[in-house]
């Protein structure tokens, strides 16, 4: 298999909230041999408010970042759902619109970039599983997640609309999803299986709507906690944001204990590839998660 290689559009909080999901992307990519190039130039995606405030402005942005992974020939890859909705949504957009992505592109011109439509979008969730192979992954494990029940955790943006990811997320149905399982399985964990792994976490409604949020991330946690989950696990660093700060206000809203450690995708994949604690950086989190080190050594 020849080496694969992506520019990685980090977005925001990979970058500021969550440092720990920049680590171990980058180191479970070195584990695996995969060549990464960060967008360094790269900008916010618009995270689902700015396109509610001025979609076309939302496009231009959108349009510039990936105008810089097409300036490598590389598919653009993203670690954050919300990211690959809003940059999904705009190359389907400028694609299928002759007339849209000329106007883009009148803007972008000001600052000597062109969209032409060349480079894929893909989560790293995705690229792992349909590019990488999951027999790979599993026999590059080096410490079985073995002892875990793991709960995937799917949330909204990389799996709905469906008709919108298809072409980037290997067919996954947004009613049964199975993605983050069969990486489970192939680093050795057990996955668990509970009704609201493909729901949503409630972060984008937690200024709006706070007694929602709460109850949607409470009903999230207590069902993984009541099928005897060890952690959670998500691709989306706004869902682990949710799940992983919020627990004590969670609680006290649903009337129930919650304490669950929390994982980004690419932690859960580097704790089995045996990656370093400071790569994985689960010292990050709120909630408590260190003990995962010592759990599968």
């Amino acid at each position: 298999m020849s080496k694969l290689k992506y520019a990685l559009f980090t977005g925001c909080t990979a970058k500021q909230s969550t440092p720990e999901l920049l680590s171990s992307t980058l180191a479970v990519a070195d584990k695996l041999g995969i060549e990464i190039t960060i967008l360094e130039e790269a900008s916010c995606c618009g995270a689902s408010h700015l396109q509610d405030f001025d979609e076309f402005l939302a496009h231009v942005l959108n349009a510039r970042n990936i105008c810089y992974a097409e300036k490598l020939g590389l598919t653009m890859i993203t670690i954050c759902n919300t990211c690959q909705l809003n940059s999904a949504m705009t190359k389907h957009a400028l694609d299928t619109d002759p007339e849209l992505k000329a106007r883009v592109n009148e803007k972008l011109a000001e600052v000597g970039l062109e969209y032409k439509g060349t480079s894929e979008i893909k989560h790293f969730l995705y690229c792992l599983i349909d590019e990488y192979g999951l027999d790979k992954i599993k026999d590059k494990v080096t410490v079985p997640l073995s002892h875990l029940n793991i709960a995937p955790f799917y949330g909204c943006h990389n799996i709905r609309p469906s008709e919108l990811h298809h072409s980037s997320n290997g067919g996954e149905n947004p009613y049964v999803p199975t993605s983050l399982d069969q990486l489970i399985d192939a680093l050795e964990g057990h996955p668990v299986d509970y009704d609201h792994k493909n729901k949503c976490c409630g972060f984008h409604v937690e200024l709006q709507a706070n007694h929602t949020s709460e109850v949607l991330a409470g009903n999230a946690l207590v069902d993984a906690i009541d099928n005897n989950a060890d952690m959670v696990v998500t691709p989306c660093p706004l869902c682990h944001l949710k799940m992983d700060t919020y627990q004590d206000d969670v609680g006290k809203v649903i009337g129930r204990d919650v304490e669950l450690p929390v994982l980004h995708m690419p932690q859960m994949v580097a704790l089995a590839l045996g990656c370093t604690e400071k790569e994985i950086g689960l010292n990050f989190h709120v909630q408590k998660a260190t003990q995962l080190y010592t759990e599968v050594s």
